[in-house]
């Protein structure tokens, strides 16, 4: 389903070279020039249909963009970056202390602020489902069950693989998984992922020596198979 992006700009040459970049990148613009159409259009839109992302400038002819946030948030949790003319510190600090998730300094490239847009919404994404039916992650405990068998892992191999069960049919490379698991070891070669992977087939395949449902893909990475 097409993703609709709230631009909340009232210079028109602008909002439309970021709405052009938008629709280049797959995502259905919609354009505001006011702050109160702004809240309007988030305040009575169909759930189903509610914009997943605000690009909000700060210096709007009706009220101030920080004002339009502040009450946004009153009622509404969606992702917010602002565009600004400022570079001020003290801006950009308000800004996101108000709850913004980004901020953008005027001028910008409008596909610097496509790919930022698409990190903020990357980043408050659920994790994808781990394959049902295969593991069952008890975060609150810091275990994973395997066919309903809890698994005893050191906290590297559950950390490991936590990583591949919120990916599934993804392939991490050993890098990705570094920065994932080994992020307070910064020393740890990338051939201790390998190491941790055996260990964990092996674990895995005494509950059952007929699945293998960690996959290798040479020069790549790995990836945990489908249900």
């Amino acid at each position: 389903m097409p993703v609709t992006i709230l631009i909340v700009e009232d210079e028109l040459a602008i909002a439309d070279s970021i709405a052009y970049a938008l629709r280049t990148d797959g995502f259905v613009p919609r354009h505001v020039s006011l702050g109160a159409q702004a809240l309007e259009a988030m305040r009575g839109a169909d759930p189903a249909a509610l914009p997943a992302l605000v690009v909000l400038d700060v210096g709007l002819p009706d009220m101030n963009g920080f004002e339009v946030c502040r009450q946004l948030r009153q009622f509404c949790d969606a992702p917010v970056i602002f565009l600004t003319a400022r570079s001020d510190e003290i801006d950009r600090i308000v800004g996101l202390e108000i709850g913004a998730d980004d901020y953008v300094t005027k001028p910008f490239s409008p596909r610097e602020l496509v790919a930022r847009i698409r990190v903020v919404l990357r980043r408050l994404a659920p994790p994808a489902a781990p394959p049902a039916g295969r593991f069952d992650i008890r975060a609150a405990q810091a275990r994973i069950l395997y066919r309903g068998q809890v698994l005893e892992l050191t906290r590297y191999e559950y950390l490991l693989l936590k990583a591949l069960c919120e990916h599934p049919g993804h392939v991490l490379s050993r890098a990705q998984l570094m920065d994932r698991v080994w992020a307070d070891a910064p020393d740890t070669l990338e051939r201790t992922v390998d190491a941790h992977i055996k260990s964990l087939r092996a674990k895995l395949r005494q509950v059952d020596p007929a699945d293998d449902p960690i996959q290798t893909h040479r020069g790549m990475g790995y990836s945990l198979a489908g249900a």
